[in-house]
């Protein structure tokens, strides 16, 4: 009976190593409930002694061992994807001196209490990813890697999660970037499918990376970076070195030379040499010389052989300009025509409305509005419509509650609209670059009718609540069946 309980209390024993997994998934429990506490402004109970078989301090907490994981079995096979294709040399590397980066700040705050200015705190520590991603960044490659770097910048995103507080949780802010770093994955699918498999496995453990840290911070830090509320002071820890492997060696500094002796060869040699030149009026050995004007440099485009052209008067320094500010063809106009029922807004700019955006009041369901050569502008139409036309806007933003017959975009550039209610149809003509918000009550009843465009995608909120992003097909196979022309999507929106 008493070798049962030695061996239960000592923690070398079987038994204790068979409860190790069991106590750390408690010791999470109660640190997330310590956590919950903290902010409520309950005191938790006083710590007591450490046991046997508690954690020891040395040990690293779940998060930490999460994150281990998390770097194995996602970042290694996308950094080995990189690897693989030759034209994108040491950028594997660099991933993974980024992530590490953000593993020493993971390992900080498993150690340490939440400080107050938890920004202040955590931008020191951020300089190796940093670096890690400016030297991505900064990569001169071949254009055909234009959009392996592109896609590759839009998942970098995803390491400011350490500084992100809900709302929106650090969990669905790495998931949204799933679909920018998408849009250029797609292309390279689109162009190497068929042709070479790394081109395709970059693309797939890429999404994979970014899925993957979505569901650790979803686990791990639900509602923003987690912090342990038993532990330090920020100011009472060091972070941890970084690994050896991510280490940059500083090169010793070089012995400075020594001061040359006086009179010597060098300089002083000139110098003597000048002096010794100098006459007893004081004229030194460079009086008398003449100056050579711009027309009798050789090298200049003013040079003539005969020496007779003029000096060019030189040029007075061109005053600093002021920013640019948005420019249209006309005034801005935003007016009500009883003729045809319709609003006209045309020619609108950021800086032509105070706060920055241009409102309208819809009276009446059966009015139309006719928005024309706006740029930079965002347009707020308040009140059931009954159609909606964009025409030759760029850089605009729609925002309208319900239109009945169907929003328009013609000959537009970089525009966003967005329906808080229920528009049936959406028609998009010779237009590049469109994203369309929907709302949830239109889901099911909006249509969308496309020719001549490129770049549209639609945001609409899903089931579990969160936007989601899908492109508007550009691609389409046709076959001829029957004497009739068949036509589907491209395999590479599927």
């Amino acid at each position: 009976k008493d070798s049962f309980f030695i061996s239960i209390l000592n923690p070398s024993s079987k038994m204790a190593n068979e409860l190790a997994p069991l106590q750390q998934l408690l010791n999470s429990v109660l640190s997330r409930i310590e956590a919950l506490e903290t902010k409520v402004g309950i005191e938790g109970p006083v710590s007591v002694p450490s046991s046997g078989i508690e954690e020891e301090e040395t040990q690293d907490h779940p998060a930490v061992v999460a994150y281990d994981e998390h770097i194995k079995t996602a970042l290694e096979p996308f950094s080995g994807s990189i690897d693989d294709l030759e034209g994108l040399s040491d950028i594997g590397a660099l991933m993974r001196e980024a992530w590490a980066g953000i593993r020493v700040i993971v390992v900080f705050a498993s150690k340490c209490k939440k400080p107050a200015n938890v920004t202040g705190t955590i931008t020191p520590l951020l300089k190796q990813t940093q670096e890690a991603v400016k030297k991505i960044s900064g990569k001169r490659m071949d254009r055909k890697w234009d959009w392996h770097q592109k896609a590759m910048m839009e998942m970098l995103g995803c390491l400011s999660w350490v500084l992100v507080v809900a709302p929106p949780a650090p969990a669905s802010f790495v998931k949204e970037l799933v679909g920018s770093s998408d849009f250029w994955c797609n292309k390279i699918r689109k162009e190497y499918k068929g042709k070479d498999d790394k081109q395709i496995a970059f693309c797939d453990n890429l999404k994979k990376l970014l899925l993957d840290l979505s569901a650790y911070l979803k686990e791990y830090h639900l509602s923003g970076l987690f912090w342990n509320p038993r532990g330090k002071d920020a100011s009472e820890i060091k972070p941890e070195n970084d690994p050896p492997a991510t280490q940059e060696k500083k090169e010793p500094e070089p012995p400075k030379a020594p001061p040359a002796a006086p009179m010597g060869g060098g300089i002083a040699a000139l110098k003597d040499e000048l002096t010794k030149k100098r006459t007893t009026d004081g004229d030194s050995a460079a009086t008398g010389l003449k100056k050579v004007t711009r027309d009798q440099q050789t090298w200049r485009k003013e040079y003539t052989k005969d020496g007779g052209a003029p000096v060019p008067a030189a040029k007075p320094k061109a005053a600093p300009t002021a920013p640019k500010k948005t420019t249209v063809k006309g005034p801005p106009i935003c007016q009500y025509q009883d003729r045809g029922n319709k609003w006209v807004i045309e020619n609108q700019t950021k800086e032509s409305n105070p706060d920055g955006v241009c409102a309208v009041t819809i009276t009446d369901p059966k009015q139309q509005a006719y928005i024309y050569a706006c740029e930079g502008a965002t347009i707020k139409l308040e009140g059931k419509i009954k159609s909606l036309i964009m025409d030759s806007c760029k850089k605009c933003a729609v925002v309208f509650e319900s239109a009945i017959s169907s929003c328009e975009l013609v000959n537009c550039k970089s525009v966003q609209v967005q329906t808080t209610g229920i528009c049936p149809s959406f028609a998009i003509d010779k237009t590049d670059g469109c994203v369309i918000y929907l709302s949830k009550e239109t889901i099911s009843v909006s249509k969308f009718v496309t020719s001549k465009s490129s770049e549209m995608n639609v945001n609409y909120p899903g089931d579990d609540g969160e936007m989601k992003e899908s492109p508007i097909p550009e691609q389409f196979a046709h076959k001829l069946v029957g004497g009739a022309i068949t036509s589907e999507v491209s395999d590479i929106y599927h």
